[in-house]
């Protein structure tokens, strides 16, 4: 079946609940469904074959899900753009994509257009606003029709192009095929999180371009409404909440962390909350215990990526409140469940024992095709259908896993692994740390030494000497940090996620070799 027609059938069964709202439009499920079948019909009627690669460029917003839904309908292929990436990361996107459609805001057709040199297929700049690109979004959809006789394209057809840089920097983009998407609507309502039901509202804080726009046709498909926030703000989140009566959150952990210390949360009505779920980064089990006193017991944690059309893991609410292991649990990304495969492998693939660090792998119907226009790097990551995701962890008797941190950022000081996760969630222990990324920086005597990176809390005072004597009092000596360097804030993703390659490569730009 068309992945759209998904919509489809929820109109049919909720035509009248909210699907999709914004700050400027609120569309209900039947609304939504006229409204991109008027967009897929407009999309052919601009001669754009089926196959077609469409680009979709802007903060999150109402037309983001009808340009995917249509999409679908119409067998093409959506190219999701973080609007916060910089207009030349974006013009690579656009040219490395092939795509031949972009739908985009005005300032960004206006900007693409003086490059358009650069991007010689893309043949239309469709603008969600006036005077600019090519033709306006309101004008394809008056060339659609209400009623589209959705395509139906077979599994293995290429549905999205992912771009992701991970922790590598470098551009590649994950071939999602429409199976994968399907596999990704059926794993996530077989999450053994609370599931969503008809009404329930699911706040999208972060680019549903990315991870939280994984979620999108799920919710659909259950009757959900998706309300996008288009900019991020602590109080501004709070306050949707609370008149919106959200119930679902997906957010990563430096937006929670924000909140929790933010002067007055507890003023907020925030009980229609019944789900947060955080993923994209680890979070110290400290946090964690402070989030689940300021939102009660509803905190679930995922773990996957985009090569695997998002989460593979769930720590559930359940294994949150857990403290037979006296809370170990949270510092868990849970266990793999439905059709994902997933294992932890040592260097000859053979399954690690319990207490063993080796790397998480994973194979099932969600896994990509591998990375576009790059067979060699798509060799690096897969291995006999699994694909590789370069993080090191354990695994216990019961099938949870525990990350330990990147393969890459792995720091080897005097012969010894020192994990940067590993020392972080301590530094998250001390009440005065606001934010903390662990790396390893150039050593004479040791090859790399632990340096850790903090941000203090507001109006808060620690000194090095104080953070390191704590470490060492929670850490092995080797793995404590040898120095301590004081920042106002750390270098971020678009999503909001620490890089911590950014923080490392400051301290290596004057070397003679980087590792």
């Amino acid at each position: 079946m068309n992945l759209g027609k998904i919509l489809t059938r929820s109109a049919r069964y909720w035509p009248n609940l909210e699907a999709a709202v914004d700050s400027r439009l609120r569309l209900t499920f039947a609304e939504l469904e006229r409204r991109t079948n008027r967009l897929a019909s407009g999309l052919v009627n601009l001669d754009l074959p089926e196959g077609a690669h469409i680009a979709i460029l802007a903060p999150n917003r109402v037309e983001l899900i009808e340009a995917e839904v249509a999409l679908y309908k119409a067998a093409m292929v959506k190219v999701p753009i973080n609007a916060r990436l910089s207009i030349d990361e974006i013009i690579r996107v656009l040219e490395d994509s092939q795509s031949v459609g972009v739908i985009t805001i005005p300032a960004f057709a206006r900007a693409i257009q003086q490059r358009r040199s650069e991007v010689p297929r893309l043949q239309w700049i469709i603008s969600l606003g006036e005077d600019a690109g090519d033709i306006n979004y309101s004008e394809v959809l008056a060339k659609g029709s209400e009623t589209f006789e959705a395509r139906d394209p077979a599994d293995d057809k290429l549905a999205v192009l992912h771009y992701t840089s991970g922790s590598s920097g470098v551009l590649k983009a994950a071939m999602l095929s429409y199976g994968n998407r399907k596999a990704l609507i059926r794993k996530s309502l077989a999450s053994p999180t609370r599931r969503a039901e008809p009404g329930d509202r699911m706040a999208h804080v972060g680019p549903i371009t990315h991870a939280s726009g994984m979620q999108i046709m799920p919710l659909l498909k259950a009757g959900v409404c998706n309300y996008l926030v288009e900019q991020y703000d602590d109080r501004g989140l709070l306050e949707t909440i609370q008149s919106e009566r959200i119930t679902r959150l997906f957010m990563v952990p430096a937006m929670i962390n924000r909140l929790v210390n933010l002067p007055g949360v507890e003023d907020y009505d925030l009980s229609s909350l019944n789900l947060i779920i955080y993923g994209a980064a680890p979070m110290a089990p400290a946090l964690v215990k402070r989030a689940m006193e300021v939102f009660g017991p509803i905190l679930a944690q995922g773990y996957g990526a985009g090569e695997t059309c998002s989460l593979v893991t769930i720590l559930t609410e359940a294994d949150h409140l857990d403290s037979t292991d006296n809370y170990r649990r949270l510092a868990s990304c849970g266990r793999c469940y439905f059709e994902t495969d997933l294992r932890v492998v040592n260097e000859q693939f053979e399954d690690i024992k319990p207490g063993e660090i080796g790397e998480i792998v994973t194979k099932g119907e969600d896994i990509m095709q591998g990375y576009w226009n790059a067979p060699e790097l798509t060799a690096e990551v897969m291995r006999d259908g699994y694909y590789l995701t370069g993080d090191l962890a354990t695994v216990d008797e019961l099938g949870y896993i525990f990350i330990v941190d990147r393969k890459k950022e792995m720091i080897i000081s005097g012969g010894f692994n020192v994990y940067p996760t590993e020392v972080e969630q301590v530094l998250y222990a001390m009440p005065d740390i606001f934010e903390a990324a662990v790396v390893g920086v150039p050593d004479d005597q040791w090859g790399e030494a632990v340096k850790a990176v903090v941000v203090l809390k507001p109006g808060k005072q620690l000194d090095a000497e104080a953070i390191i004597a704590y470490c060492g009092e929670h850490l092995a000596g080797f793995k404590k940090p040898r120095s301590v360097d004081f920042v106002d804030e750390l270098p971020k993703n678009p999503n909001g996620k620490v890089v911590r390659r950014l923080v490392r490569d400051a301290y290596w730009k004057n070397a003679d070799r980087k590792i």
